[in-house]
């Protein structure tokens, strides 16, 4: 056999084979089995993914689940976890994904983002869709991961997670979930910022650590862990039961400063209670109060109000005459009232509702002490503070700016 003959042989038999691999690699996938994954302890989960094209195999008919994912490949598992594949081939938002953005966000892909087709781009980057929409929804920050090629480590992985979580769902108490993640051995190798973010995913149930107690700070995450973080994302039943979740007890979803939800844990009954005695407090006020968090801010009027949520607004001009606020680390109620004509007036009612709440039967009393104190605020300046003990809590009335009476309420310790 001249080399000749060789060389054309060989090519015969490279481009007959070439069909074969495809029927296997398809084969396998049809079937929902790679090569490589039997007995795989991810094994259902991979075939339940590359079944609804969440992540495909390779044309060798193998899936290389422990493999590193990177950036780009991460973000297109995310983004398609949200969506749902039909019967022709196309994808569609879920509706519960598309419920659980704030109204900007889904005015943004019904408009901006109407026609993205969900396949990764034929002209230059292929993963650039996927970058851009992730980025415009907020579930990441480009600058924070300068290159989309790199593999991805697991605290990176928390981090998107927390940024998702943030914008689809609502984050745990961070001082809980920074307490329930404190058994994870290897924690403090993290900085301070991806703690925050680790936290969070643990306390989810969304990440877990490994046999040996460790989270894996710096370890590269596989593409069969991407699949399973995947799905507790957008599955909360496939997630890992938790304290946090099981400590909703006196657990409720409040809204935050930057227009999200979080999870904020109290330490007791009455004061879970008490969150929702401040919801119906300010709905004495009409429309002008505003609770955001812990704390009810209650407002003279609808333009005090409008100019004290502006975000443009920088003028002592426009504040609340009035706040009832909780300090649930510290096991506190607060009232805040301005010392000036016609605001006690104005916020008796909604005051009292709290009040009520917090002393029962010993409510008159803190009344007269409150009044009398608010009497003295009007004559006197500066105010000294003044310490009262009323049933079974101490109150503290003061005056740090000579502007508004302060009265924080603690109760007495056992």
């Amino acid at each position: 056999m001249n080399r000749v003959t060789a060389i054309v042989l060989a090519l015969v038999i490279a481009l007959g084979l070439q069909p074969i691999q495809r029927a296997a690699a398809e084969a396998a996938v049809e079937s929902g089995r790679f090569s490589d994954t039997k007995g795989h302890w991810a094994e259902p989960t991979i075939n339940r993914l590359v079944d609804q094209g969440i992540l495909d195999g390779y044309p060798d008919g193998t899936f290389r689940p422990d493999e590193p994912v990177s950036a780009d490949q991460f973000l297109k598992i995310l983004l398609l976890s949200f969506t749902e594949k039909h019967p022709n081939g196309e994808r569609s938002w879920k509706s519960s994904f598309l419920n659980s953005l704030s109204l900007s966000n889904q005015n943004l892909l019904r408009q901006d983002y109407r026609g993205f087709s969900f396949a990764p781009s034929t002209i230059g980057y292929w993963a650039k869709p996927y970058i851009d929409l992730a980025a415009d929804l907020h579930l990441i920050e480009p600058s924070e991961i300068p290159d989309f090629k790199q593999k991805l480590n697991r605290e990176q992985v928390a981090e998107l997670l927390y940024y998702t979580l943030k914008e689809t769902e609502y984050l745990e108490d961070a001082d809980y979930s920074r307490k329930l993640a404190s058994s994870i051995g290897d924690l403090r190798s993290a900085s301070d910022r991806q703690m925050k973010f680790v936290a969070e995913s643990f306390a989810k149930g969304i990440m877990e650590g490994y046999p040996n107690g460790y989270f894996g700070i710096g370890v590269a995450v596989t593409r069969a862990e991407s699949l399973t973080i995947a799905e507790r994302l957008t599955d909360k039943n496939k997630r890992i039961a938790t304290a946090a979740s099981a400590a909703g007890q006196y657990a409720v979803v409040v809204p935050t400063k930057d227009g999200g939800y979080k999870r904020l844990l109290f330490p007791n009954e009455l004061m879970k209670t008490a969150y929702t005695v401040m919801e119906n407090a300010g709905k004495l006020r009409g429309t002008n109060y505003d609770l955001t968090e812990t704390t009810l801010r209650l407002f003279k009027d609808a333009d005090t109000k409008a100019k004290a949520l502006s975000l443009t607004n920088g003028t002592s001009e426009a504040h609340n005459e009035a706040s009832l606020w909780l300090e649930p680390k510290y096991n506190t109620y607060g009232i805040t009232l301005r010392v000036e004509d016609g605001a006690l007036a104005r916020n008796r009612e909604p005051i009292k509702l709290f009040v009520n709440h917090i002393f029962g039967y010993e409510a008159a009393k803190f009344d007269a002490w409150f009044e009398a104190m608010y009497g003295k605020a009007e004559k006197t300046k500066p105010f000294e503070e003044q310490f009262a003990t009323i049933g079974n809590y101490t109150v503290e009335a003061s005056s740090p700016d000579n502007m508004a009476l302060v009265f924080s309420i603690v109760p007495k310790a056992n």
